[in-house]
């Protein structure tokens, strides 16, 4: 029998694992309990600009700005987009996007991007997007 210092019994270890198992395989929050997951912003919450609450005037907040866009751009496309769908060009990744049902905003950026060009990654496509 083995007596080690482990405060949870055997029985409460494996839950705990298979509780985090879903986490682990989805990136995303698997518990039961609404009261366990973050809450998403309200409508009516403030938004503070990325540059923070008192922005730098000039090109530093331009920039600050626009890494921010690149960034969420970035978010919304990976959240749609798995690996194996690249390397692609502007049309597989349209196509690859509307099977996934992803919003108009995911949409409408890859429409952005130029013809003829194969994107290795979603950040390549992103960059694409911030250069054109």
């Amino acid at each position: 029998m083995d007596r080690g210092s482990n405060p949870v019994s055997p029985r409460k270890d494996d839950e705990l694992k298979h509780e985090l198992e879903g986490y682990l395989r989805s990136g995303q929050h698997t518990h039961v309990e609404e009261a366990n997951d973050p809450e998403p912003p309200a409508d009516d919450d403030v938004v503070v600009d990325p540059g923070g609450p008192v922005p730098p005037p000039g090109e530093e907040r331009e920039r600050a700005r626009s890494f921010a866009e690149a960034e969420a751009t970035r978010l919304e496309l990976s959240r749609h987009l798995e690996r194996s769908t690249f390397p692609a060009d502007r049309q597989t990744l349209l196509e690859t996007l509307e099977s996934h049902h992803a919003p108009d905003s995911a949409l409408q950026a890859v429409r952005r991007l130029p013809e003829g060009e194969t994107y290795d990654n979603v950040t390549d496509a992103v960059r694409a997007l911030v250069a054109g």
